[in-house]
């Protein structure tokens, strides 16, 4: 299972790395100051065909795998996790999802739009009372002749100040708990829809995140994802290729920070010596090489396993990579800032940026806490 890539892919690689460095690097001090949605990125990621990287050719898409996702997330996430969070939210929880679970007609109608880039995507899954508790969501879709009236809120929604199609799940039968989820493709222009506060964050600052209202939201029975009352399997579908990509992301995080604190530390002198040359220093940097190291091992087998079908036997694996991943970028990160001291603490250099962005990748799409519980079930075999 050692996952090693393939000329395609190394090919990719090569590509979205002289891309990231050309041209995301250098809006990443921007877009994080300002809280933009980086739509100039967008719109040349659309171009290069990758932001329905999974979707088929004759829909728009690029025909790739998750490892090709993972690639991408990891290398924009190297200069920028807000852009790589951007893509992820189009292309993965939203673009992907429809793929795995639309119908003919729903591929066809919103499948093209969002690979061009001409829409954009997300999902809306947290409420304000329903986080790592999903389940407990009160946004409620009562069926109406043929259509379904929402009516409830979602929050922390990435791309939710800016999307134009979004993946949306809601009770339809709420006495069934689990069982009477149903999964929505929700366009911004349907009646009843209204975007709520945008929300101000200490990291992933040009992904832009906001509440999402539904007062009387009239959505086409049409725009069911999936079966009714089965939402909870479309939900199931995605929630380990999403935590693998997590995992890709925080990889490329550790990465960018890790690289930065190498050169720092390569060039600064102190003591009329470069610091690489201390032992405290040279522990640090030993440890960060490794965990990512680790934590690319880790990912990739993830994406292996995804690509080659084995989704229910990835329980454990996804979530190693989400909680491992995670948890070394923000030690990769700390790290990174105590190397560079002072500089390291300044809004000039971008490790003080990547420190801020590593928080969130414990805490969103299942927290550490989470993961700890399914680790424990799967070993336990409860």
């Amino acid at each position: 299972m050692f996952p090693e890539f393939t000329e395609e892919q190394k090919l990719l690689q090569d590509t979205i790395r002289n891309f990231a460095e050309k041209e995301v690097a250098p809006l990443a001090a921007e877009i994080d100051r300002e809280e933009r949605f980086p739509s100039e990125t967008f719109r040349k990621l659309a171009a290069m065909g990758l932001l329905g990287i999974t979707v088929p050719a004759e829909l728009g898409g690029a025909g790739a795998g998750y490892t090709e996702m993972c690639i991408v997330t990891e290398e924009l996430a190297a200069v920028c996790l807000s852009t790589s969070a951007v893509w992820g939210t189009h292309a993965l929880l939203c673009i992907d999802n429809i793929r795995r679970n639309g119908s003919e007609d729903q591929l066809r109608a919103y499948l093209p739009p969002l690979c061009s880039g001409e829409k954009i995507g997300g999902l809306a899954m947290t409420e304000p009372f329903a986080g790592s508790d999903v389940m407990s969501m009160r946004l409620r879709a009562e069926r109406r002749d043929g259509e379904y009236v929402l009516n409830g809120s979602k929050i922390f929604i990435s791309n939710g100040p800016v999307g134009d199609v979004f993946v949306i799940y809601a009770k339809t039968d709420p006495d069934k708990g689990p069982h009477g989820v149903s999964a929505f493709i929700v366009e911004k222009d349907f009646p009843g829809f209204q975007r709520g506060k945008k929300f101000e964050k200490m990291g992933w600052r040009g992904s832009p995140t906001g509440e999402l209202v539904f007062e009387d939201c009239r959505v086409p029975a049409a725009n069911l994802l999936g079966k009714e009352n089965r939402g909870a399997l479309v939900l199931m579908s995605g929630l380990n290729t999403e935590r693998v990509c997590l995992g890709a992301m925080s990889l490329g995080l550790s990465r960018g920070a890790y690289e930065c604190a190498l050169k720092y530390a390569r060039e600064r002198v102190q003591f009329g010596k470069p610091i690489a040359s201390f032992q405290l220093i040279q522990a640090k940097l030993a440890d960060m090489a490794m965990e990512i190291e680790l934590s690319r091992l880790i990912t990739y087998k993830g994406a292996l396993m995804a690509d080659r079908g084995m989704h229910r036997k990835m329980n454990l694996v996804a979530a190693y990579a989400k909680l491992y991943t995670s948890e070394v970028a923000m030690r990769t990160t700390t790290e990174a800032v105590q190397i560079m001291g002072g500089y390291g603490y300044m809004k000039e250099f971008p490790v003080e940026r990547m420190m801020r962005d590593a928080k969130l990748q414990a805490i969103g799409g299942g927290t550490s806490e989470i993961q700890r519980l399914i680790i424990a079930r799967e070993i336990l075999g409860g």
